[in-house]
């Protein structure tokens, strides 16, 4: 991992669609202000310094995410690589963005190029399964986004695709990895439905435990026997889950069981220690005045990695603990109890695990 690693809101919680189950819109509702519109270059500047000298010559990471990211313009995005190139002195800089694809055209996807900045395009499966995903006045948003990936293949730009995991999707998950698959997506990842802060809700759009049991077990082995035909696809939860289990290190926040620093700054330059958590009660500050070094020093900052630390005791003597990790993300374990799921995968799917290590399987007779 690197150093430091960097999430951008160019666009606060600004967003050209209205997706049903927006993690951001209810982030920003629980907060005195919800959207602080777009980021100008000044803030973008000092995100720049600021970063490149606490990472003293080590790697630094720039992601954009939102709302929408894209709607802060292109010229906001040249001038940010731009000026990155100007005052780094001898950084390793790595860059991403997460997209809905709407604004995606022929000088974005060269842009993307030019960069090499690594792209995450929203799309939850074909155009039924996608049905969430749309415009503010109800259209389909599947066929846009389906254009973007076109572009960003004919421009050799490298991008994955993100999936909100629904009950709906985790329900029909063969359906929706075969799907991707005949669109020729190889790199894919899929984030759990959070329900909102304080909610109890049992929409359909949140996973039951059954739901989230089938989808780890009937994709895992989807995962397996096309890895061992050939065929392999990159699924990041599971590709994090298989360094588990060969004891190397995990790249995916939350696969540790516990929370890292990730810096998130909001447009208006207000830094927060998650995404998942830019509220006022988590605020470390305002990059305009203050440095990544103090508020990784912060109080409120060591306060949120401690509070992730703290394993719940049905945790500490149960079998899976060490593949599980307390089930990851605690926003995912704010949001719902899928322990049960987790046993159920880890018990019936560990032998499988053995391929990734050229261990013999044992088969049951």
């Amino acid at each position: 991992m690197p150093p430091i690693s960097i999430m951008i809101k160019p666009a606060s919680s600004l967003c050209n669609m209205r997706c049903d189950y927006c993690f951001y819109h209810d982030v920003a509702d629980h907060r005195a202000g919800a959207s602080y519109g777009m980021m100008g270059i000044q803030t973008a500047r000092q995100i720049i310094d600021k970063a490149f000298a606490y990472a003293n010559g080590q790697q630094v990471a720039f992601a954009f995410q939102g709302g929408e990211p894209l709607l802060a313009g292109l010229p906001f995005f040249q001038e940010f690589t731009s000026y990155a190139k100007k005052a780094n002195a001898n950084s390793p800089v790595c860059y991403g963005i997460q997209t809905n694809g709407l604004l995606i055209d022929q000088y974005w996807a060269a842009f993307f190029k030019q960069e090499d900045l690594l792209v995450g395009l929203s799309l939850d499966g074909d155009a039924s399964a996608n049905r969430h995903r749309k415009t503010p006045d109800g259209k389909s948003t599947y066929e846009n986004a389906i254009e973007a990936a076109r572009l960003l293949g004919q421009y050799d730009v490298p991008f994955n695709i993100l999936t909100v995991l629904t009950g709906e999707c985790a329900g029909n998950i063969e359906s929706v990895y075969r799907h991707f698959k005949r669109m020729g997506f190889r790199f894919l990842q899929f984030i759990p439905c959070l329900r909102p802060f304080g909610g109890k809700s049992k929409s359909p759009l949140y996973m039951t435990q059954e739901q989230y049991r089938k989808f780890l077990i009937t994709l895992f082995q989807l995962y397996v026997k096309d890895y061992v035909r050939g065929d392999y696809v990159s699924i990041r939860q599971f590709d994090n889950m298989v360094r588990l289990y060969l004891g190397q290190p995990t790249e995916q926040c939350g696969m540790l069981g516990h929370c890292t620093f990730q810096y998130v700054v909001e447009a208006n330059g207000d830094v927060y220690p998650c995404d998942f958590y830019c509220l006022d009660e988590w605020r470390l500050g305002n990059i305009a005045g203050t440095d990544f070094q103090r508020m990784h020093e912060h109080p409120k900052a060591r306060k949120f990695i401690k509070e992730s630390m703290a394993v719940p005791a049905r945790c500490r003597q149960c079998e899976c603990y060490s593949m599980c990790r307390a089930g990851g993300c605690k926003r995912l374990r704010e949001s719902g109890d899928y322990c049960a799921a987790y046993k159920a995968f880890y018990r019936g799917c560990l032998p499988l695990f053995r391929v990734f290590a050229g261990e013999p399987q044992q088969h049951s007779s």
